[in-house]
């Protein structure tokens, strides 16, 4: 398969802006998305997302890629359709939202009977091959993401795997549009039931907050009884089998992925027996009642929260550890301060919002920050954090 196809790529977050990008350089790529705005910023260059590699590729390279609006358009003779809508975790229903995946895959069969669906949506396991037998349709496969907040192109770019969950030729040929458009051309491609590659995507996500939670525990456990955590963690880190990454304390695991990620994988050991998954999704809970009661300690009048997102780079806060700190310190009574300077809005939680560095740093009497910047040195008597190496993980 050398000829371009037509890649139709619906969603345009993290997981779909960066696929689009990436095989845009090779493909003629229709983003579509129901949000105009986006639509916009990506037909004029501009990323809709703060990744910078997202950003220079937007602006300065050759790609065949339109953003639209318009299902009809964005589907026809489509080659491939790369589902890449929000899963957002329901905790009424303990799993993944999952009907604006099953939404779009209806719209591509009818509208693009001749592709082949792609699942990058992080979904149950067991949801794909369910999907294909309730709509009859073996055009469907799932193929999972492995992407930091960002740096989402940058990973597609240098990916560690990719992971299709079908072994017919068409699986294969989705795999290689993949690979031809990375950097890595020796990168691992996996072929894998669909369940396996759903399951693939849940267990490493778990397996990373797994050891998020393990280095925050054992902070708190040195932060207790005034140990040096930099120094344990250090000495720990130079036994080979654990090594020196993923290992810098921080609020708790956040961000997009690891919080809903690891729920769901919980909700599908509903039926079989566990300790671990219950224990990382509760040491998340755990660490952020710690973080609070350490800042209370301090007695403050005011607790400023400076920034939001938990990756550097990043504009996202959804599910940022930091928020669930912020909302335990105001339930305590303590009025919450917010300098974060992507925010549109006046408040958050009822919290007021600080444009004014300097202003924020004068009005707050203990600063928490999940990373420390250079920007708080000024102030650092103020600051409670536990960055112990200056780096996201």
């Amino acid at each position: 398969m050398s000829a371009p196809q037509k890649i139709t790529v619906v969603g345009t977050g993290y997981v779909g802006i960066s696929n689009a990008v990436l095989l845009a350089q090779r493909n003629r790529v229709v983003a579509l998305d129901i949000d105009a705005r986006k639509v916009e910023q990506i037909n004029a260059k501009i990323s809709p997302i703060a990744d910078p590699e997202i950003e220079d590729y937007l602006a300065n390279r050759p790609l065949d890629l339109v953003a639209t609006t318009d299902r009809e358009m964005a589907y026809k003779d489509a080659d491939f359709v790369i589902v890449a809508t929000p899963t957002d975790y329901d905790p009424d229903t303990n799993y993944f939202n999952t009907r604006t995946v099953e939404a779009v895959v209806a719209d591509a069969l009818r509208l693009a009977p001749g592709a082949l669906i792609v699942i990058k949506s992080t979904v149950p396991v067991g949801f794909t091959d369910r999907l294909r037998a309730d709509l009859g349709s073996d055009a469907v496969v799932f193929s999972p993401e492995f992407l930091r907040e960002g740096r989402a192109l940058y990973d597609n770019l240098h990916p560690s795997r990719i992971i299709v969950g079908d072994t017919d030729a068409r699986a294969g040929d989705f795999a290689r549009l993949l690979l031809g458009a990375s950097l890595k051309p020796d990168a691992a491609i996996l072929h894998t039931g669909n369940t396996e590659a759903e399951a693939i995507k849940l267990f490493a996500n778990t397996y990373l907050a797994m050891r998020v939670a393990f280095f925050n525990e054992l902070d708190t456990y040195a932060a207790t009884h005034g140990i040096d955590s930099r120094q344990v963690i250090e000495g720990v880190g130079l036994d080979p089998r654990i090594g020196h990454f993923y290992n810098n304390p921080s609020f708790g695991y956040g961000g997009y992925c690891l919080p809903k990620d690891t729920k769901q994988m919980l909700a599908n050991y509903k039926d079989v027996p566990q300790n671990l998954i219950q224990a990382i999704v509760a040491s998340n809970t755990t660490r952020k009642d710690f973080v609070a009661s350490e800042v209370l300690k301090r007695n403050p009048r005011v607790v400023g929260i400076h920034r939001l997102a938990m990756k550097a780079g990043s504009d996202n806060f959804r599910a940022s550890s930091i928020l669930g700190v912020m909302k335990r310190i105001k339930a305590k009574g303590v009025e919450v301060i917010v300098y974060e300077p992507l925010l549109t809005e006046e408040h958050l939680f009822n919290s007021r919002v600080v444009r004014d560095l300097a202003a924020f740093k004068a009005e707050a009497d203990v600063i928490i920050a999940n990373r420390v910047t250079d920007e708080l040195a000024d102030v650092a008597g103020k600051v409670y954090s536990r960055d112990l190496f200056g780096a996201d993980s």
